[in-house]
């Protein structure tokens, strides 16, 4: 599977939550997720728990640049996982923890993200699918991230991962 993703910081919570209910976003849910990456030679592999939710495994290849950029990911359940890796998971790279509110809007998932030691942080991903082919993608991403101008800060190229594992020199962003 594959979407298109930006990532920015944010610098109002409320205004943001405000955003979304007058551009008519649906709330979703509000999730305590913790994300357990792992290294691995190529690519990135997040096992993903939440309360109330399937633990989920998430291969992904994606370029770490400062823009709405594809993502390409498989998505695995945790008997698919154990299958997959058996006893020889990779080891522990480093965890992430944060509260995300989900919101709908036109195809595109809004996640304003509260992530423990980093600060908070605007993210969207659109499903490329038949009915949402990649350039109709990139159109709404493009529209919601003029909508959410206002309350944005830096792009970011990085994961939360590299942010707090300090790759790349990007550990600057603190508080909320």
């Amino acid at each position: 599977m594959e979407n298109v993703e930006f990532k920015a910081e944010l610098r109002d919570l409320a205004l943001a939550r405000t955003l979304c209910r007058q551009i008519k976003a649906a709330w979703v849910a509000t999730l305590e997720q913790t994300d357990t990456y792992f290294r691995l030679a190529e690519g990135r592999l997040k096992r993903r728990e939440a309360a109330g939710q399937a633990t989920e495994w998430i291969l992904y290849h994606r370029p770490d640049r400062a823009a709405a950029r594809v993502s390409r990911f498989r998505i695995l359940s945790q008997a698919q996982a154990e299958l997959r890796f058996g006893a020889s998971v990779p080891s522990v790279w480093v965890v992430v923890k944060k509260t995300r509110s989900v919101w709908m809007h036109s195809g595109v998932r809004i996640h304003l993200d509260q992530v423990e030691e980093l600060g908070t942080f605007l993210e969207l991903e659109a499903l490329i699918t038949p009915r949402q082919p990649l350039p109709e993608c990139y159109r709404q991403v493009q529209l919601l991230g003029q909508a959410f101008a206002p309350v944005l800060g830096e792009v970011l190229s990085q994961s939360y991962s590299d942010m707090l594992a300090g790759e790349g020199g990007r550990l600057t962003i603190r508080g909320s």
